[in-house]
């Protein structure tokens, strides 16, 4: 079904008798071409790009739950490029980019809305390192803009400039960062890529790879064996459970991250601030509740819940930067498992196995780098060749010395 304002139209005099699913339930066939483990946004991007833009024919996305129940709705719905490294910010910034046009790519409406994303600075190495990422974020092709105080004040007065132990001395501004509906995203690129002859199949969780001399042929799942010339699994926080049935250990670890949404209240935040000196970062959603989160949980876990210190240290964040907000009541929590890597970055590589791809350890990013991801992946397994902008996201890195370690924290997962 395509999406139309005439269409809308038809439907609400008609109505709406003639909706159809989004996607259709798919059964899976005894062998693919291709199988995306993991139907969470990144492996229905693969697909989508797969078959639109590769033209690749018979995929299949395997899903063990239901599309939208990971963490591709269990975010805080951010998206932005505005990263220093070269190697991140040239892929951040395609992603960027590939979000401008999403809506028109998988007639969807994800409701993309670019209404800026501001980090705040507080003293003057903080703004020092501001202005070197500003400027690695133009020779990239991004936007940026430094602002003072006085600049933030005019967007957002309401914040605590003064009274506070670290005052807002100004920030760094990407305007075309924002945010976008989340499981959208997930339905936009399952409805794209079903139109295109894409099998998604649900309820199907992968308990086995048949691998013989050094070849995956395929996969075993609760629904039978499935055939594959090439598999390729990106399952997010539970990489290291599903690539160890491939006999792999990953340089990654399971935490997870909270975000929390309070009840509905008038507009105030029309876009994403995050806080300098504390890990909080903030936006508005279309129904009034304030979508925040801040660090990972202490302690590696596969579980979709946080735990109470965590909580405690996202409001004080909020508290410190908004004190006007400790009125409003917390309407819901929730956690996603996020498989953090050891320097902070991304992999997008072949493995050992020939025919077994992988595609993970997204830490913080996964959400934002959906479509960059979905389609690097894509070229991966179309040509076996690295797309332009992760040609750095080899999974030997760690191996060569070549970690691209964006915060500057070192090789342990929970510092990223």
């Amino acid at each position: 079904m395509g999406y139309s304002a005439f269409r809308i139209l038809k439907e609400a005099i008609t109505g709406h008798k003639g909706w159809k699913p989004v996607w259709h339930k798919a059964e899976p066939l005894p062998e693919y071409d291709i199988v995306i483990v993991g139907g969470g946004g990144h492996g229905l991007a693969t697909a989508h790009y797969l078959a639109s833009k590769f033209d690749q024919k018979r995929i299949a996305v395997l899903e063990k739950g239901w599309i939208g129940g990971g963490n591709v709705g269990r975010n805080t719905t951010i998206i932005r490029s505005n990263y220093m490294l070269h190697e991140n910010e040239a892929f951040y910034e395609f992603s960027l980019k590939l979000w401008e046009g999403l809506e028109q790519d998988v007639n969807y409406n994800a409701m993309v809305s670019q209404r800026g994303v501001l980090n705040l600075y507080h003293t003057d190495p903080q703004r020092d390192a501001y202005i070197r990422r500003g400027n690695a974020m133009l020779l990239n092709g991004a936007d940026a803009q430094l602002l003072t105080a006085e600049g933030v004040r005019k967007m957002y007065p309401f914040l605590n400039f003064d009274d506070a132990r670290f005052p807002i001395r100004g920030g760094l501004l990407q305007p075309r960062g924002g945010t976008v509906r989340h499981d959208a995203v997930a339905w936009g690129y399952a409805h794209a890529a079903d139109k295109r002859g894409v099998d998604i199949i649900e309820n199907c969780e992968v308990t086995g790879f048949d691998i013989k001399e050094g070849r995956c042929h395929g996969v075993q799942t609760t629904r039978g064996r499935i055939g594959a010339k090439k598999v390729g699994v990106a399952v997010a926080g539970n990489s290291g459970r599903v690539m160890a049935m491939a006999g792999m250990r990953l340089p990654i670890e399971s935490h997870v991250l909270q975000a929390f949404v309070s009840e509905g209240l008038k507009p105030l935040l029309d876009g994403v601030i995050t806080y300098g000196a504390g890990h909080f970062y903030v936006s508005q959603s279309d129904k009034g509740g304030l979508v925040f989160g801040g660090d990972i949980d202490g302690y590696n876990s596969y579980a979709q819940r946080g735990n109470l210190p965590v909580v405690e240290d996202v409001c004080e964040g909020g508290m410190s930067v908004m004190p006007m907000i400790g009125k409003a009541r917390m309407l819901r929590m929730w956690g996603g498992i996020m498989d953090m890597s050891m320097d902070g970055s991304p992999i997008i590589d072949k493995t050992h196995i020939d025919g077994l791809y992988f595609n993970g350890g997204w830490c913080y990013g996964g959400f934002k780098a959906t479509p960059a991801s979905g389609y690097s992946f894509a070229h991966l397994l179309a040509t076996d060749s690295y797309h332009e902008t992760a040609k750095a996201y080899r999974l030997d890195r760690f191996a060569r010395g070549y970690m691209i370690d964006e915060k500057g924290q070192g090789a342990q997962p929970n510092l990223h």
